[in-house]
Parts: structure tokens; C-alpha cells; sequence
């Protein structure tokens, strides 16, 4: 990876990217080992060549899609990813499972990858990265220039919260009920340089500071700056990192479709001359609060001062305003944590591990 990105790279408006973190479990769906035969010891599918390997813990593997020009194509591009993932597992003895966090990993027992970039981490970081055993979905959007993409990246922020407490999916951590929806959002936060950024005045700015933080050793390079959003310099995108992983591609997609047209809502605001919203990070982080303890039940403070609005009024505007359906679609269904605590009560532990087996 290179250390920097470039503002040369946003070039291209509208362009989708889908990154997927996933579990590789054994028979019993419980997190095992598997990345060195999977990514290392094998070759991967053609699909997935280039586009595969794993994050900081062995059982933990991430695919990417190609760039997806036309959302049309998402959903095609999203489920013969995961196929392939799928069947390369299955030759190799292995299952494929998806939340924001595995509800039995017990991070002491498991295998931290040997891959330098993921030592020098554990190094530097020590406690917080050591547990780090979660699993997110990474929405990335193209947009057409780096001053454009900072500023719809700022006001991205307040819409962070709303997609947490729709995907919240990781109510167990280390194996008891944290008492949270989304317990994957509490642990992350443990690492430095995440959760909510400030804005940025431009892009020369967010440059600014991404070189200061690489120069300082703060960083080894720019993919180490694990924001809720942020601008993607390498590849020249808007980067919403927000939500818990999914087994079901249609949650997925919902949010791919919300984080696409709020991507292009946003673009043409700022190509407009919109003001940017002036939002305290505490008003952010208070928000994110409220969706990781309650999830669906939150509701979120507004931009305007004194205002709180119960999610199902936001995603009442926010399906209006910007035509997406999938939104109500994650409202209205059962959500991954309540579902995960229901399956563990009535059926057991079991049956929840088997739940969390990646749909395609």
C-alpha cells in the first residue's frame, strides 16, 4: 500500500465499491483458522484474484468487488463475490459466516495473521488491536474531484450514526451480551484514529494532515486512518465504513443503494455552492452513542439545535427525500442483534452460529 494517496485519483463520479469482512469458521460455525490456506496456500477464483485477504485475526478474511460502474450492477457484482468466496472455502474444508462480530470468538484463543503490516499494528497499538476481532462493510463511492469528496465526506458524518443503528448486528462480545446492538462499534473504537472525524476544510487540509500523521509515526500509511468516513485517496472515493457486517445481501445492499444516492445528493449540493453544516463532534458522538446501545429504537440528535427525531422518522425523510426503498426495508425487518438474541434464547448457541452463514 502506498503510504499516501493523491488527489489525481478522483476522477470518476458514481463508480461502487463493495468490502466485506467475514469470519472463516469450521463445521461446528465457530471462528477458526483458515486464511493461510485460503489466501496464501491456494489460488482464489479469478473473481477474486487481487480482491481477497485477510484482516488482523486469521479467521478473518475481507473480498472486495471490482468497481462497479453502473448500481445497476451491485447486486449482481455483490453475490458472485460471495459465491466465490463460498465455494473456495468449501473446497478447503471451511464455512464463511458474517456479523459485526462472531458471538463465541474469544479473541485469546484465536491466531493473529503474521503479515508485517498486522505486526507492527499489534505492536505499536498492544491491547486494543490485540482484541480486535471485528467485521464491518465498507461502502466506497466515486467522486470527481478531492476538494468535492472532502466536503461531502464532512457532512456524511451525521448519516454515520443512522446506518449504525440500522446494521446493528453484533449484540455478543467474547462470548456474553454486552447489553449493546452494535458492540463491534465500541470495540473498534478502541484503536486510535476512529469514530468520527472532524471536518476538513479541503482537501489540501485532509492531505495536510494525512501526511503529518505518516511523518510523525503515528501511521504507517493512509489505510491506517480507520474513520467512520473518510476520503479514500488511493482510490479516489468516499468511503462509509459505518456498518456492521451481514450475512444477507440484501442489507447489504440496502445500504449500498442509501450510501450511493446520499454520495450523489450530496455531490450536487456542493457543486451548488451549499454551505457546508457547521456540527460539534460531541453532537456526532453522542449520536453514534445512541445507536450502538439502542440500535433501531435510537433517536438521534438533528443538525437543528434542540431537535430528536426516532429513527423511523429519519428513515421516513430519508426515503423520501432520496427515493431508496431498501431503508425501510432494515426498519421493518427484524434487526441482526435482535435476532441473534432471539435464536441464542430459543435455540441455542448452535443454531446462532449456523445463522450467521453468509447468504448469496
Amino acid at each position: 500500500m502506498d503510504e499516501t494517496g493523491s488527489p489525481e485519483n478522483f476522477t470518476r463520479m458514481s463508480t461502487l465499491g463493495i468490502e466485506e469482512e467475514f469470519y472463516v469458521v469450521d463445521d461446528y460455525g465457530r471462528p477458526t483458522s483458515g486464511t493461510d490456506e485460503l489466501v496464501y496456500e491456494s489460488e482464489p477464483p479469478d473473481l477474486l484474484d487481487g480482491r481477497l485477504d485477510h484482516e488482523l485475526f486469521k479467521c478473518v478474511i475481507e473480498t472486495q468487488t471490482p468497481r462497479i460502474e453502473d448500481p445497476n450492477d451491485a447486486r449482481e457484482q455483490l453475490l458472485a463475490v460471495r459465491e466465490a468466496l463460498a465455494d473456495h472455502a468449501d473446497r478447503h474444508g471451511f464455512g464463511i459466516a458474517a456479523a459485526g462480530l462472531h458471538p463465541v470468538a474469544k479473541w485469546r484463543e484465536l491466531e493473529h495473521a503474521e503479515k508485517p503490516r498486522y505486526r507492527a499494528q499489534l505492536d505499536r497499538i498492544q491491547y486494543p488491536q490485540h482484541r480486535n476481532t471485528t467485521a464491518g462493510l465498507h461502502v466506497h463511492v466515486g467522486v470527481d474531484d478531492p476538494d468535492k469528496a472532502v466536503w461531502v465526506a464532512n457532512e456524511l458524518r451525521w448519516y454515520m450514526p443512522v446506518m449504525l443503528a440500522l446494521s446493528a448486528n453484533s449484540p455478543y462480545w467474547n462470548g456474553f451480551d454486552t447489553g449493546l446492538q452494535s458492540a463491534r462499534a465500541k470495540i473498534f473504537e478502541g484503536l486510535p484514529n476512529t469514530g468520527m472525524p472532524t471536518a476538513f476544510e479541503d482537501y489540501e487540509a485532509f492531505e495536510r494532515y494525512e501526511r503529518w500523521m505518516i511523518e510523525s509515526d503515528s501511521i504507517d500509511d493512509r489505510g491506517e486512518l480507520w474513520f467512520d468516513v473518510r476520503p479514500h485517496s488511493g482510490h479516489g472515493t468516499v468511503e462509509v465504513r459505518a456498518p456492521d457486517g451481514q450475512a444477507d445481501p440484501d442489507t447489504v445492499l440496502a445500504f449500498v443503494e442509501y450510501v450511493h444516492a446520499l454520495v450523489e445528493d450530496l455531490a450536487a449540493r456542493y457543486e451548488d455552492g451549499e454551505s457546508g453544516t457547521r456540527l460539534r463532534r460531541e453532537l456526532l458522538d453522542e449520536n453514534k452513542w445512541r445507536a450502538i446501545r439502542h440500535g433501531q429504537s435510537a433517536s438521534l440528535l438533528t443538525p437543528e439545535p434542540g431537535e430528536t427525531l426516532p429513527l423511523e422518522d429519519i428513515v421516513a425523510r430519508e426515503s423520501d427525500r432520496l427515493d431508496v426503498d431498501g431503508l425501510w426495508t432494515l426498519l421493518e425487518g427484524e434487526s441482526g442483534a435482535t435476532r441473534q438474541r432471539r435464536i441464542r434464547r430459543e435455540e441455542g448457541v448452535a443454531e446462532l452460529c449456523e445463522s450467521l452463514l453468509l447468504e448469496y
